[in-house]
């Protein structure tokens, strides 16, 4: 089976933000202080993440595992715009219909990807097939919350309560695995004003590698996987980030030696 885990990096949609709040003359930072403060105002001070609609794309990272191979990379290049890296994203799945694995991807990622897709036009007859054109979507397609085309982590292992879904940096240090290397999603944003797209997508790897390595051990815990099975799965892993031998991925990997029960 091929499993595609994967990650978004987001901004505010400030091209958006200008359209819909008449803020022409003023730049970036400046209109994405408005979007902010307008949903600060929405929540009556709880919360000023904006609505999902209103969120770009910077980097999208996957980790494809197929029998042949498992390697983790992020889609486009630093030039991509974000037509770009989603149109390779819902391609991915054309090609290869694999089991997409995210962390909260239901909550957050898939209904971003959605709107940016449609923004865009990106077409992904694939991704939304429920079994008109294939029966076998029937029953199993990415769209059902409780399929498992998508398998949402973070949804499943809370058992679909939401007063129980847990941050997933938390439960990769829980299990052994890095968690997050000196970045966070609420840097993103600062990050990407500096320039350095690198970074971003830098992060976004080390935030699938983690995600994929929980899967594994969720795996092991509902019987898919023997023990030598998920230990032989980890050292492939461990195999791939040495060939790789990029930076931020030797630091993920040597993290993981360090805090290894």
């Amino acid at each position: 089976m091929n499993i595609l885990t994967f990650d978004i990096e987001t901004i505010p949609d400030v091209a958006s933000g200008r359209r819909l709040y008449n803020l022409d003359g003023l730049s970036d930072k400046e209109v994405a202080e408005v979007m902010l403060s307008r949903r600060r105002q929405e929540t009556d001070g709880a919360s000023d993440f904006i609505r999902l609609h209103l969120h770009k794309v910077v980097a999208i990272s996957v980790l494809l595992s197929t029998n042949e191979e498992i390697k983790v990379w992020s889609l486009g290049d630093i030039d991509s715009d974000e037509a770009e890296i989603v149109k390779r994203f819902f391609e991915g799945i054309e090609r290869y219909t694999p089991r997409i694995v995210s962390w909260n991807g239901r909550g957050f990622d898939l209904p971003v990807l959605h709107y940016r897709a449609l923004l865009h036009g990106v077409q992904a007859a694939r991704y939304w097939e429920t079994g008109d054109d294939d029966q076998s979507f029937r029953w199993n397609n990415y769209l059902s919350r409780y399929h498992n085309r998508h398998t949402d982590l973070m949804d499943i292992v809370a058992g679909y309560e939401f007063r129980a879904v847990a941050p997933l940096d938390q439960i990769a240090v829980m299990l052994g695995f890095p968690g997050k290397l000196g970045m966070s999603g609420d840097r993103v944003w600062d990050t990407y004003l500096a320039g350095d797209i690198e970074s971003i997508r830098n992060y976004c790897e080390t935030d699938v590698l983690n995600t994929y390595l929980v899967y594994l051990r969720f795996d092991l815990m509902r019987g898919n996987l023997t023990k030598a099975d998920y230990d032989s799965e980890c050292d492939r892993v461990r195999a791939m980030l040495e060939v790789d031998s990029k930076p931020y991925l030797l630091e993920f990997l040597q993290a993981w030696q360090a805090t290894s029960p």
